[in-house]
């Protein structure tokens, strides 16, 4: 199974890092490999994400996230996407914003890194409104119970995440934003503006797309709901119709949810693709190095769900909410201060991997206490 899951992944890093290579020789070599792992440290976390949504696909959507989800995921974000932010920054035509990230390097990271603020500011909202979701929702298995279960209570209030993520925007907007260092450059510049209308922009994101999926989810389990209800055979006759629009509902759900795993993936790209500048300012070193940890992100995902960790070790979904609250806060502060890609994937790997012990504890404890609870019957039947 491991072979099948990630048969792509090793085969695209070999042809990878042979192309690197050859193109660049062994310094492109290393970097291409360098900006690899790097992906990879800084989305682990992202899978976790991922799988939890994913595996209440059918077979064909986790191969549609395998297959289109990661020519999005490369192409798309890893070397589209900062081309067109230099081509609305600078007020570039997109043939010109080709040229500057083929021909003119220094400028072309400049106007990237120059547009960090909107790209942190959107990613920032958009990934802090998943974690107060899933802080806020109520929940029978929880990780942090002594903080857990009194959010979640409070959950109950109406648009209460969407309250507390407007009050961190306007925070970070008259904070972090208000003197936001000049890239090359001596002084400061307020980006204010940006960042609240980008905020404002990636929490309307998170609301639409993540609104829509959750509407079309809500529909299908409905349905299904109702067919299983009906058992006389002239229901049953009767639902044959619908039993054809449930299968196109449940082909809406997931489609909206394919591009909820897109967005979410874009989101967590964001500084993969920033602090790729300080290893690199080649546009196809970084879209090749980077594509391929992305590759690895997306076969460890399907992994995930293929093998039911996330069912086994239950606290992993909890740590990786945790480490994208965290990785929020960092996009969000990196506006105005430099942080290290280094601690930023510390942080997610440490809470995933303290869910992933708190689990294993866990499974142990449940373990102990049936083999207990067997051997009491045994006694009490003598046997």
């Amino acid at each position: 199974m491991l072979l099948k899951t990630f048969g792509w992944s090793f085969g695209i890093t070999a042809a990878g890092l042979a192309l690197a290579a050859y193109l660049w020789g062994v310094k492109g070599l290393a970097v291409v490999a360098i900006l690899s792992v790097l992906e990879i440290s800084l989305s682990f976390d992202n899978a976790v994400i991922n799988a939890g949504i994913l595996r209440k696909m059918n077979a064909f959507w986790q191969k549609m996230f395998l297959t289109v989800g990661i020519l999005i995921a490369v192409f798309g974000m890893r070397l589209v996407f900062p081309v067109v932010i230099v081509a609305i920054t600078a007020k570039l035509s997109p043939l010109e914003a080709v040229k500057v990230a083929i021909n003119d390097h220094n400028r072309y990271e400049a106007l990237v890194t120059g547009a960090h603020p909107a790209i942190a500011a959107f990613g920032g909202m958009f990934l802090l409104m998943i974690f107060l979701d899933f802080l806020f929702e109520e929940r029978d298995i929880r990780w942090l119970g002594w903080l857990e279960k009194p959010l979640g209570k409070l959950g109950k209030l109406d648009m209460l995440s969407v309250v507390i993520a407007m009050v961190v925007l306007v925070i970070a907007a008259t904070t972090v934003a208000t003197g936001v260092p000049v890239h090359g450059g001596s002084g400061t510049i307020d980006k204010t503006a940006t960042v609240l209308l980008s905020g404002i922009a990636g929490l309307i994101t998170y609301l639409v797309v993540g609104g829509i999926s959750g509407f079309f989810e809500d529909q299908l389990d409905e349905d299904e709901d109702e067919d299983e209800d009906d058992a006389d055979e002239e229901t049953a006759a009767s639902t044959k119709g619908s039993t054809a629009a449930v299968v196109g509902l449940a082909g809406k759900a997931a489609f909206f949810m394919f591009l909820y795993l897109e967005v979410i993936d874009a989101s967590f790209s964001f500084d993969g693709v920033i602090g790729a500048f300080a290893i690199t300012n080649d546009i196809f070193e970084m879209a090749l190095g980077l594509g391929i940890g992305a590759m690895y992100i997306r076969s460890l995902t399907v992994f995930l769900v293929r093998k039911g960790t996330l069912d086994d070790y239950v606290y992993l979904e909890h740590g990786a909410h945790y480490a994208i609250g965290a990785l929020a806060f960092i996009l969000l502060a990196t506006i105005k201060f430099q942080i290290n890609e280094v601690i930023t994937g510390l942080v997610g790997v440490v809470l995933i991997a303290a869910s992933y012990w708190s689990s294993v504890v866990r499974n142990r404890r449940i373990g102990e206490n049936s083999e207990g609870s067997n051997d009491t019957a045994e006694v009490s039947s003598g046997v």
